[in-house]
């Protein structure tokens, strides 16, 4: 069977798809060519991830062995009295098409950082090429520039106060006093200096060295909380994934204590009793019952109950007669490889701190400013704890073998994104780019935010029982499902730039050990 696996990427930009295959042509097996997407994603996608944020690596091996590696960021704090431990944020409005959202930013924003370490850590555990050759299309993007698209710089304008916050933000993304646009060249050669020292230094200089002092100081002049010894404590957890059942098929997806897979799963076991399949796709009993799914899931989690494990029988027959009665900056990179191996990862910035790291081009991530992520009050834990986060990088398996890898951007969208399209797949039969970009709905805790796309019958009805926010485009706010299948299909999402490539008879020279 592992004869019939076909390699294949979808990311959210063409140069990040390209430096995946760009590995895997040359050998590299799923991992070398997820690193490899992952750095250059780091420079060509800006305003969505950054070695300065944090993330999560779903892997599989081909010997079936799944581990997921977190390393997403941690509270700030080590070694400052308790006294000192209170934001400085600097709230910044981002206004979508059709919903603003405050995002804060600044120094007091920063949580500890962990892209960079994860994607070395991930490197030295599961990839087969030397690392300056998996960092080689990274280095070339930053030195010699990368044309923004489309969607780049429209990202870019959303974020316009946070990139130039500062005189490096101006430096990079403002130069000669105009903002950047759409197919001007983006150049971050202090970045391509910084990536060209990790072979030979890895991540001491960031976390151990003098570059860790020089964050330090910076924070501390700007009550910021980021401290030297926050730097040098921070390590990757590695996790059993998350597993659940659904319709004979198993999930794989983000443990806790991050709470976007759980919720993905509560979600799914609301789901299975309801016969979603039998309603007819788009239909307004369909849409009826997924947004009555997504309104349970946010009662659930304001409850405190983050998963289906977490509810007694009886509860969950009570929420899942309440659901039957109503008949939805990150960045995601799939990979699987023609041996059988799979990686699905999902990295943020955040919306970015706007504090970009003195000589090594690199914008700090704003995590300690995301107020979906601190349900219980911003820091209110104690420092050195790993924040939670709504990433879900997932692996849908079937009889054992992977049918798909999956994972979205979008914070507080991304489990409904992924729920949207795992069951546009399983409960009605779309082909994965059709499941990718079909319209989207998604409820924020007060009414329905809906994309264009669906019927006036469908939204005439949700109306009746929900208040409905209709988009005049599909956005970036939905979300963005990046997918790949090893049996030869692969989907990016148009909503954030999506690129997918299915690639022939491109076997990677060998396998890594098992994590």
């Amino acid at each position: 069977m592992a004869a019939t696996y076909k390699a294949a990427v979808a990311a959210g930009h063409t140069l990040v798809t390209a430096a995946a295959c760009e590995l895997l042509r040359v050998g590299g097996n799923a991992f070398d060519a997820v690193v490899a997407a992952g750095f250059a994603s780091a420079v060509v996608e800006p305003a969505l991830t950054s070695l300065g944020g944090g993330g999560f690596l779903l892997a599989r091996t081909a010997q079936g062995k799944a581990t997921l590696f977190d390393f997403f960021t941690d509270t700030p704090g080590r070694s400052l009295s308790g006294g000192a431990l209170e934001p400085h944020f600097l709230p910044v409005t981002v206004r979508f098409p059709a919903s603003d959202q405050i995002f804060n930013v600044g120094l007091g924003s920063v949580a500890v950082p962990g892209n960079l370490k994860g994607l070395l850590y991930i490197h030295r555990r599961l990839g087969s090429l030397p690392l300056k050759e998996v960092l080689a299309p990274a280095v070339r993007l930053a030195r010699e520039g990368v044309c923004l698209s489309t969607f780049q710089a429209y990202v870019l304008g959303l974020l316009y106060p946070i990139m130039t916050l500062t005189a490096a933000g101006r430096a990079l993304y403002e130069p000669e006093r105009r903002f950047l646009q759409e197919n001007d060249l983006l150049v971050n050669p202090e970045l391509a200096d910084f990536l060209e020292t990790l072979p030979q230094e890895g991540e001491r200089e960031f976390y151990q060295g003098e570059l860790a002092r020089r964050i330090a100081r910076d924070m501390q002049a700007g009550q910021g909380l980021l401290t030297a010894a926050d730097l040098a404590a921070y390590e990757v957890i590695e996790r059993d994934p998350l597993r659940a059942d659904y319709r004979g098929l198993q999930l794989l997806t983000n443990p806790l204590p991050s709470f976007g897979g759980s919720l993905i799963a509560l979600s799914l076991r609301l789901l299975e009793t309801c016969e979603a399949g039998s309603l007819p796709f788009g239909s307004a009993a369909q849409l009826a019952l997924l947004a009555a799914v997504m309104e349970e899931v946010d009662r659930c989690r304001a409850a405190g109950v983050l998963g289906p494990e977490e509810l007694a029988a009886a509860e969950l027959a009570e929420r899942q007669a309440r659901v039957r009665t109503a008949s939805g900056g990150t960045t995601q990179i799939s990979v699987c490889d023609a041996t059988g191996n799979a990686a699905s990862m999902t990295t943020s910035n955040g919306e970015g701190s706007g504090y970009i790291v003195p000589g090594a081009g690199i914008m700090l991530n704003n995590m300690m400013g995301e107020d979906d992520l601190h349900p219980d009050g911003f820091h209110a834990s104690p420092p050195g704890v790993r924040v939670a986060s709504m990433m879900a990088p997932s692996l849908l398996l079937e009889g054992g073998q992977v049918r798909l890898v999956l994972g979205s951007g979008g914070s507080k969208r991304i489990r409904t994104a992924i729920l949207q399209v795992l069951g546009h797949l399983i409960d009605h039969g779309l082909p994965l780019q059709e499941a990718v970009e079909a319209p989207r709905l998604h409820w924020d805790g007060e009414c329905l935010q809906m994309e264009p796309g669906f019927t006036d019958q469908a939204i005439a009805a949700l109306r009746q029982r929900w208040p409905v926010n209709l988009w005049p485009v599909r956005d970036v706010y939905f979300g963005g499902v990046h997918a790949v299948s090893p049996w030869g299909e692969s989907a990016g999402d148009p909503r954030r730039g999506g690129s997918a490539v299915v690639l022939e008879n491109y076997p990677c020279k060998r396998s890594p050990p098992s994590p």
